[in-house]
């Protein structure tokens, strides 16, 4: 079986580390992440993908991650479930993650942080076309005398 997530978004929150009973930390945290696909006339929609993470990797995205911060997980769709306060059976769905890492540039406020800017306050990516390619010539504009017979009994040069 396969559970593979990848997933690029930016951090919708300021991350807290938390500690269970036996000391291991924790955090969960929820990353925006933009869809593929615009219909015409309207804005990119956006996921929002909760995100859990496990001792070092805790620590590390604590450490250097903040509200806005772009962030590349690489993980494990996992569900559980739980009782909410009103006693009602509810399922989380979250991505359990392997590994985490910086993604995009460096700020430049030399800060250490990645990406510090609020979701939503970076100019949206600009999608431009790559730029024209000069056409092949046509095969009516070469002559007869450019292609040679091939004699099915000889090996081919290739």
């Amino acid at each position: 079986m396969l559970n593979v997530v990848a997933l690029v978004g930016r951090l919708v929150a300021n991350p807290e580390l938390r500690q269970t009973p036996q000391g291991v930390s924790v955090v969960t945290f929820r990353i925006a992440v933009d869809r593929n696909f615009a219909r015409a006339g309207e804005q990119r929609q956006a996921d929002f993908i909760d995100i859990v993470a496990w001792r070092q990797q805790a620590e590390f995205v604590c450490k250097y991650f903040q509200k806005g911060s772009w962030i590349a997980v690489n993980g494990s769709i996992q569900t559980r479930s739980y009782q909410d306060k009103n006693g009602n059976n509810r399922t989380a769905v979250e991505v359990v993650a392997d590994q985490i890492s910086f993604c995009g540039n460096k700020a430049s406020g030399g800060s250490g942080s990645y990406g510090n800017d609020s979701y939503g306050a970076a100019p949206a990516p600009s999608y431009s076309r790559p730029a024209p390619v000069e056409a092949a010539p046509a095969y009516s504009a070469g002559s007869n005398d450019d292609f040679s017979v091939i004699d099915e009994g000889e090996d081919l040069p290739f």
